[in-house]
């Protein structure tokens, strides 16, 4: 089954071609970065007219290097921004229509997760499954691929939008988490002892709120505001960038590894831009070699469409039909 995959949740507009649920033979991708770094972030409006004229480009750019006909569509039909939602949504409708094949809605953040698997032939269940990204961070135990049991969650930023965050506090570009990424590597993490966040009786949440605040008074005295001038000196940045990133990924990692123990789990699989982060990778080797934890590749970890096609497979196969063409986005999607 060749399986043609959509993404369009924020600001990446992405085309893909996976076979089986695995076989890449196109992963394209047209990402909006230069159109939003002046803003701090993504503005809606403008990644709605992106899509637009992108999303037809990059489908015929995919469909050049299709091995065959295309007998699914797959497409992200949330969590994310409406407006982008829509688009790829509504262009996947109009193909299946066309073509007279069915679609599937995938949900976004599974796919995350199912990037992780897709490279491995039998991958190991029950797994403790991470997403850190910029728009989510949460904890899920998985029974197999579509079954899933919440198990943490954050209760305010997602840990990709804290390292945005801090980055502008920095006066970094955005996206912030490969800056803070990047300075940190120059830096002390043991020079500022920033403290991850702790959730009355919820130990498995997490929240960067307080962490983020530290890091704000930090660079700029008690009772800061954003607008407020720096106090550090332009050498105290990278103390700061390694310091943070310490602090927030070493809480994801105690806190993923004591939930897959507790839960039984015989891998963790970690998906979400952040997962591409090397402090994180370095921190779970050290802290437990024992578990294996996987990753996507590189060209996975941040939205993409072929990890769209690839679990819209899986889900197609798991109900043995597609969806209504009355399917609405949803910018929120329970697990």
């Amino acid at each position: 089954m060749l399986v043609l995959g959509i993404e369009s949740t924020c600001d990446e507009t992405a085309c893909a071609l996976v076979k089986e649920g695995r076989e890449i033979y196109a992963n394209e991708i047209l990402s909006q970065t230069d159109l939003h770094q002046q803003y701090g972030g993504v503005f809606p409006e403008l990644a709605c007219r992106r899509h637009i004229d992108s999303l037809i480009p990059v489908i015929q750019s995919a469909m050049e290097k299709a091995p065959g006909p295309i007998d699914l569509i797959a497409v992200s039909y949330g969590p994310g921004l409406i407006g982008p939602l829509l688009i790829g949504l509504n262009a996947a409708k109009a193909l299946s229509f066309a073509w007279k094949i069915p679609f599937i809605g995938v949900n976004h953040v599974e796919a995350h997760l199912y990037a992780a698997m897709m490279p491995l032939d039998h991958p190991p269940f029950p797994a403790l499954g991470v997403v850190i990204s910029g728009g989510h961070t949460f904890m899920v135990k998985m029974t197999e691929i579509c079954q899933y049991e919440l198990i943490g969650t954050t209760q305010d930023d997602a840990i990709g939008e804290a390292f945005d965050k801090v980055a502008t506090l920095l006066g970094l570009p955005y996206p912030g988490g490969p800056e803070i990424e990047a300075l940190a590597k120059r830096g002390d993490p043991t020079r500022f002892p920033f403290k991850p966040g702790r959730v009355k009786n919820h130990p498995w949440d997490f929240s960067f709120s307080g962490l983020k605040t530290n890091v704000l008074y930090t660079v700029k005295g008690p009772n800061a505001t954003k607008e407020s001038p720096l106090l550090i000196q332009e050498e105290d940045k990278p103390d700061i960038a390694a310091a943070f990133q310490e602090t927030a990924l070493s809480d994801i990692v105690a806190k993923s590894l004591l939930a897959a123990k507790t839960h039984g789990c015989q891998a963790i699989y970690c998906g979400g831009g952040v997962s591409n982060n090397e402090k994180l990778k370095e921190l779970f080797r050290k802290k437990d070699p024992s578990i294996p934890v996987f990753y996507p590749e590189k060209r996975l970890t941040l939205d993409n469409a072929a990890m769209i096609a690839g679990l819209g497979y899986h889900v197609y196969m798991k109900r043995g039909k597609g969806d209504p063409l009355d399917l609405e986005p949803k910018t929120r999607i329970s697990l």
